[in-house]
């Protein structure tokens, strides 16, 4: 468990190290390209351009890129569904849950939030257990038992005290900005006026560079999030059954999850590695489907439950409920 831990840390850092050098080497490559022979001093401008970039998005991604997540989501503070009769019950018991896995844990109690959509789903982000949060789907609180909302609940708290929720939750903006900045590199590009300064050269550079960055821009972007790899899924399935007592209470849960049919409305490819389960559609022949099943980093739901079935008979003196829903 504290391999994990340091780990985690670890490529967390090495992420941002990462991203700052290639955005650093981004604006120098952009700024000598537009520049050419003629104007060198161009490569140093955008070094310092993207300098700054990088050190504003490394700091913005490590302390506001939960609030983006969240946001992105849709999700709203448990208290805004305590306050309506029809669902405060249903808050209630959620609230209950993950303060009591909290405390099972040794974690401070992650803030609950709520996502208004049927699609059953649910994902944790932060950047530490001491600042962390647990958003769930009204389609998962409405379809899951209380045996099964543990098992939900203790996987995704087991993010939190892995600090996989670091490396998750920024992600999202630091992919989101490579991107960013070689779209806009490229629009500059087919946009710009190249036949102004005559100077062929650095016009072949800033094609060639072009190219190269539409070519590996999303290349990077896949890379970074592979790095969210399948076998932290299987490690918060293994470490969240042990929490509970009870793995048939995550693989029913699971399995509920795998089978439904609804769509999850906000997922998108930036924030689809935070959720327990893959929330972009993967049916065969419906549009992006296929696309959806080549970057997914969640292991199959059957592979999954699977080994949580192998654990089961570890717990069997253990009774379902083990940690109470209070």
């Amino acid at each position: 468990m504290y391999e994990q831990i340091s780990a985690n840390k670890w490529k967390s850092g090495l992420m941002m190290a990462f991203f700052f050098a290639f955005v650093v080497a981004l604006g120098y490559i952009i700024g000598l390209a537009m520049g050419g022979t003629d104007h060198p001093q161009y490569a140093l401008i955008g070094l310092g351009i993207a300098f700054a970039i990088a050190m504003l998005m490394n700091v913005f991604s490590y302390y506001r890129s939960d609030k983006v997540a969240l946001s992105i989501s849709g999700a709203q503070p448990l208290e805004a569904y305590l306050n309506d009769p029809s669902w405060r019950h249903i808050a209630m018991r959620f609230d209950n849950t993950v303060e009591g896995l909290a405390i099972a844990a040794g974690v401070p109690k992650p803030v609950p939030y709520i996502i208004f959509d049927p699609a059953p789903n649910a994902f944790a982000t932060g950047r530490n257990p001491e600042h962390s949060a647990v958003a769930a789907t009204t389609g998962l609180l409405t379809m899951m038992n209380d045996q099964e909302l543990e098992g939900v609940v203790g996987h995704e708290m087991s993010h939190i005290k892995n600090y996989d929720i670091l490396l998750q939750t920024m992600t999202i903006v630091l992919v989101g900005t490579v991107i960013m900045l070689s779209d806009i590199f490229l629009r500059t590009f087919w946009l710009g006026d190249h036949d102004s300064g005559g100077n062929g050269e650095g016009q072949l550079i800033m094609m060639v560079i072009a190219i190269v960055f539409a070519i590996l821009a999303p290349i990077i972007a896949m890379l970074i999030q592979l790095a969210i790899s399948r076998r932290r899924e299987y490690l918060a399935d293994a470490n969240g059954a042990l929490l509970t007592r009870y793995p048939p209470g995550l693989a029913s849960a699971l399995q509920k999850i795998g089978g439904d049919a609804h769509q999850l409305r906000r997922a998108n490819k930036a924030t689809a590695h935070m959720y327990i389960a893959q929330p972009l559609n993967r049916d065969k022949g419906k549009r992006g489907s296929r696309l959806n099943g080549l970057f997914d980093t969640h292991p199959p739901i059957e592979d999954r439950i699977r080994r949580l079935d192998q654990m089961t008979g570890n717990f069997q003196e253990v009774q379902p409920g083990s940690v109470p829903a209070q």
